[in-house]
């Protein structure tokens, strides 16, 4: 069976159209719900790529519609109540596991570890008592229980797709402790569907976001003692897929595991200088991070190890990071692992503030599009996204017009950027020169929404 949906339609009436065909399908053929699934090809053609981005995001809904139309059919048909259940239990361990289902192991009071001094903290080098486990295996029906257990080694087959072919996605997001003492999540849903998107990207099996989430927060609430009492401080949270099957062979991995670790962090950059003199950047043509086609635009492993050399190169030179060219035109892409923004005054005294596009090069970031909607709502100066080329910051620079360029991200906030050296010239950059910088005004507004200063959607509490 193969439904086609040609759509020139917005994607809300996707999911109508595609339910009318699966129930049709059910009636007709007398299939299953996964034989329904497994068989269905989509050709989606929308009048615009956000749409194609709604479809990815929300392709659970799809599987969602295909159990709940199966369960209909069956119903009209006449099945006995027991094969309605063995149908809802497919779609509960196939599709998505559940918060309902977490069950949880606690470390024995002598092995909790004694918390860091938040002065001392780094990034990424503590890790709380506990983490999140899920695993999926195919031959099992899918995804497993959720368990939450101690803090633990993780042990893999040696043929590992994820050891050999990096078949695996992280994402990277943070719990804050407000000034009233209650921990807030920034705008978890936004990585969550983040992570479904990379996970379609390598093969990796997609889940609810919700359910994710809710897991999640009862893992920050186990481990709530980690999340630092410092405004200058938060608890980062690392979600992880990984292909564990264990046999050779460029496939799809029939076995993955779903991992979560907690880990307390301070500033990003080793120095704590950075926020007040600005970071260096490397702009070298020769180095690459990503290309029209690739997956620069998802969270895997496989865009970052490779930035490792050049961050080394960059090091040796006395520069902080790299800030990532592509093309013949240099076009500004990312700055380290952040996103890239410049702030600047066009000759007839219009401020700007422009990023690259989401074009396929960069990550579409948590804290990138949240500075977007910040300074859109404040309506003081226009802002766009388009793309940005190393002549264009050369020529503002020289002329004056040149007001700040800084970085976006989750691990190092809002950072600006004091220098620039490209091609054998170091370009000067007076971010940080300014009464009231743009980048120190955004970085303080998202510190009050996610340290409890003012109330706000994009902050989600931990009950």
């Amino acid at each position: 069976m193969c439904i086609i949906l040609c759509l020139m339609v917005s994607p809300e009436l996707l999911l109508g159209l595609f339910k009318s065909k699966v129930c049709e399908a059910l009636v007709t053929r007398s299939q299953s719900s996964r034989e329904v699934f497994e068989n269905v090809q989509f050709q989606y053609f929308f009048s615009d790529t956000c749409a194609c981005k709604w479809v990815l995001q929300h392709q659970h809904k799809f599987k969602q519609v295909v159990r709940s139309c199966s369960l209909r059919v069956k119903q009209k048909l006449g099945y006995d109540q027991e094969e309605k259940t063995n149908e809802q239990n497919e779609y509960d361990s196939e599709y998505t596991f559940r918060y309902a289902d977490l069950t949880t192991k606690l470390c024995d009071p002598s092995q909790l570890r004694a918390k860091p001094d938040v002065s001392e903290l780094k990034f990424g080098q503590i890790f709380t008592d506990h983490m999140l486990k899920v695993f999926y295996h195919k031959q099992l029906r899918g995804w497993q229980k959720p368990s939450i257990i101690p803090f633990e080694n993780i042990s893999l087959h040696p043929a590992a797709k994820v050891l050999h072919y990096s078949i695996e996605l992280f994402e990277g997001m943070k719990a804050y402790r407000g000034v009233d003492g209650r921990i807030r999540l920034f705008r978890p849903d936004l990585n969550m569907q983040r992570m479904n998107v990379s996970a379609l990207s390598v093969g990796l099996p997609t889940f609810d976001t919700h359910e994710l989430t809710k897991c999640i927060s009862r893992l920050i609430q186990i481990d709530q003692e980690w999340v630092p009492h410092s405004e200058s401080s938060s608890l980062y949270i690392r979600p992880c897929i990984i292909g564990i099957d264990g046999t050779l062979g460029v496939v799809q991995s029939d076995s993955a595991l779903l991992y979560t670790i907690l880990c307390p962090v301070g500033g990003y950059f080793s120095s704590s200088s950075t926020s007040d003199v600005g970071v260096s950047l490397l702009a070298d043509p020769a180095y690459i991070r990503a290309w029209p086609g690739g997956l620069g635009d998802r969270k895997t492993g496989s865009n970052y190890g490779p930035t490792i050399r050049v961050q080394k190169t960059a090091a040796l030179k006395g520069l902080h990071q790299v800030l990532w060219l592509y093309g013949p035109d240099n076009q500004v892409t990312e700055m380290g692992t952040m996103n890239c923004f410049m702030f600047y005054v066009e000759e007839n005294g219009q401020k700007v503030l422009v990023t690259p596009p989401l074009n396929g090069l960069i990550l579409p970031g948590v804290t990138r599009h949240s500075v977007i909607e910040l300074c859109e709502k404040w309506n003081e100066f226009r802002v766009e996204q388009r793309t940005i080329t190393m002549d264009e910051i050369i020529k503002l620079s020289q002329s004056g017009r040149l007001l700040e360029i800084f970085g976006s991200g989750t691990a190092a906030s809002i950072s600006p950027v004091s220098m620039i050296e490209f091609l054998g010239q170091n370009i000067h950059i007076p971010t940080v020169e300014h009464a009231q910088p743009l980048y120190k005004r955004i970085r303080d507004r998202l510190a009050a929404i996610q340290y409890g200063h003012c109330e706000h959607p994009w902050a989600v509490p931990i009950e």
